[in-house]
């Protein structure tokens, strides 16, 4: 049964929703979403037994309000919105329903920037101060912010790339400026506190997109500024798990590599799919010592399987590096055999 005292959930609002509006209109709905969406809401509504009119009437309320809100920032934006909305529901829940609706919106400042082509975007922002090319760049997706950082002059290209790394919270007023200087109008996610975006994770998203030789002098440059910062985004780049994005001739040249008492130890707790992988390309000897090692081996720590499967990474970069094997990324980075 549907709780009828609050704290329903989102998935549990719009099925309660789309069964108040009756099938006609709830089929019209359906026609909008996508087919994980509308299997998601199914279910909701399959495990509906009866819903109470105080919870009918409630969610209907809210819908009712959100529309509104909707409605409001179209006309005015969202200081207009909040605006309306105070005089009518009061300053807490104004707030409460702009950032409800500009969460459920899923808008982000620089949008405009989203959904345009790189190469336009590199001729709109080349010029400006590095701190402002990697802000934009960070609210971009990884590979539209990639080919960005491609076409950057070379000597530009690092200095981008540690900003985004080391980039924190940013202000929404500075995001502001920027987009005034810019001459775009800012998004109308216009939250108050900080927008957390950038930072070393986003650096690593990038640069897994970009192309070999641009990840390859990024990362020398960046060894000689700060050495820390680029071990850390090696460790992100490539992780344990990734060694079944690898191809059979390079996981056994991997193994060849690796110790069998750090083989066994690694394994332990990995997913079906890198055990497969791994046992794939071992012999049927070299399979039946890991398996009776693994079996015998009994609980271990945590931090020894993750000491063990770093020191395979290290293997997997120390070959990459010296040309041996190669690690299939993004950018057009096409492996042929």
């Amino acid at each position: 049964m549907v709780r009828n005292k609050g704290g329903l959930s989102g998935k549990e609002k719009a099925a309660v929703l789309l069964v108040s509006l009756g099938m006609e209109k709830a089929s019209a709905i359906y026609k909008h979403l996508k087919e994980d969406e509308i299997e998601q809401l199914t279910m909701e509504i399959a495990n509906l037994r009866k819903i109470e009119p105080e919870v009918k009437n409630k969610v209907m309320e809210e819908f009712y309000q959100v529309c509104l809100a909707q409605n409001y920032i179209s006309e005015g934006g969202i200081t207009y919105a909040k605006e309306v909305l105070e005089r009518a529901l009061g300053s807490q829940k104004a707030i409460d329903m702009i950032n409800k609706l500009t969460s459920s919106l899923q808008v982000r400042p620089f949008e405009f920037v989203r959904k345009s082509d790189p190469t336009q975007v590199l001729n709109f922002i080349q010029n400006e101060h590095p701190q402002t090319i990697a802000l934009v760049m960070a609210y971009l997706k990884p590979q539209q912010a990639a080919a960005i950082l491609s076409m950057l002059p070379a000597d530009k290209q690092t200095d981008v790339a540690s900003r985004i790394a080391f980039m924190r919270g940013t202000s929404p007023d500075i995001v502001k400026e920027v987009e005034r200087v810019l001459e775009k109008k800012l998004s109308s996610l216009a939250i108050s506190d900080f927008t957390s975006t950038g930072g070393v994770q986003s650096l690593v998203d990038i640069l897994l997109a970009v192309d070999r030789s641009t990840e390859k002098h990024i990362m020398e440059e960046l060894e000689l500024k700060d050495s820390e910062l680029t071990e850390e985004i090696r460790k992100r780049m490539f992780v344990f798990e990734d060694i079944i994005t690898l191809d059979n001739r390079s996981i056994q040249r991997v193994l060849r590599d690796v110790d069998n008492s750090v083989l066994v130890l690694a394994l332990k707790g990995v997913s079906d799919d890198v055990t497969r992988a791994l046992f794939a390309n071992m012999s049927k000897r070299l399979q039946e010592m890991v398996r009776e090692d693994m079996e015998f081996m009994g609980p271990v720590r945590l931090r020894d399987v993750e000491d063990a499967q770093q020191k395979i990474v290290n293997i997997v970069r120390k070959l990459e590096e010296a040309g041996e094997i190669v690690i299939s990324r993004g950018g057009g980075d096409e492996i042929i055999a």
